[in-house]
């Protein structure tokens, strides 16, 4: 069969480009590799803020101890972000953890990564860098959570935590608590919104996995960053009887 001139000349430069082409994927791939690597450590720090962040809100006795017992998931945000006067945005994340079991009466679960944004985080509280916890009271916004972003205010109500007694507790689904410096206190988070981090699951668990596979399946177990954030509810917040 005659070949065209353009084909002739084609098959020489294809020979000699393709093999440069293909060890430069090779070499992007591997030096992609510290990056990853990086963000899992950036991941595990996470983790670890996090388990700082609760163990102070546990010790603040500004904080019910009966709300925190009654909480169905703990979601802690270490470090909000906010972007700037005149933004007016914040951004951050953190792990969420509920308890197992069907009627959420067990042991707490290994974490999974949630990220927050919304024009009001962070903002009422002042600082540019704010810790947040929030404490999901019943299973219907904990599946809402599950299912993918959730909006407060309008996928979910929410409301500012009350202090030292329960008494003064809304029938909120979402207990929210802040602080810049110093104690934590009840906030406002309207608007705000939470959605699964599934990139840092994935670097964390490598594996695909939902929030809802995390977080109800007892067969994923914490990693090095996660374990003492489980140890730390396991042992401090126990399950209170309605």
């Amino acid at each position: 069969m005659l070949r065209t001139v353009s084909e002739k000349t084609c098959e020489p430069i294809t020979r000699k480009v393709l093999p440069w082409f293909l060890a430069s994927i090779v070499m992007l791939l591997i030096l992609s590799l510290p990056v990853l690597a990086g963000d899992k450590e950036k991941d595990e720090d996470t983790l670890q803020q996090a388990h700082t962040v609760l163990q102070d809100m546990i010790n603040d006795k500004n904080i019910s101890p009966e709300l925190l017992s009654k909480a169905d998931c703990v979601l802690i945000l270490p470090g909000v972000k906010k972007f700037g006067v005149g933004i007016g945005g914040s951004g951050g994340r953190g792990p969420l953890l509920c308890r197992t079991g069907q009627k959420f009466e067990g042991k707490w679960s290994a974490p999974a990564m949630y990220s927050v944004g919304g024009a009001s985080v962070g903002l009422q509280i002042g600082g540019s860098s704010s810790d947040f916890v929030l404490l999901l009271m019943n299973r219907k916004v904990v599946n809402q959570v599950l299912q993918g972003k959730t909006k407060m205010g309008t996928d979910a109500s929410a409301a500012a935590g009350p202090g030292a007694t329960a008494a003064s507790a809304a029938d909120a689904d979402i207990l929210t608590y802040g602080r810049t410096k110093g104690m934590f206190a009840g906030v406002s988070l309207g608007g705000a919104s939470v959605e699964p981090d599934n990139d840092a699951n994935y670097r964390i668990y490598s594996k695909r996995l939902t929030a809802g596979d995390i977080v109800r399946n007892t067969d994923v177990k914490p990693s090095a960053g996660g374990e003492p954030l489980v140890s730390l509810l396991d042992s401090k917040i126990t399950r209170h009887s309605d």
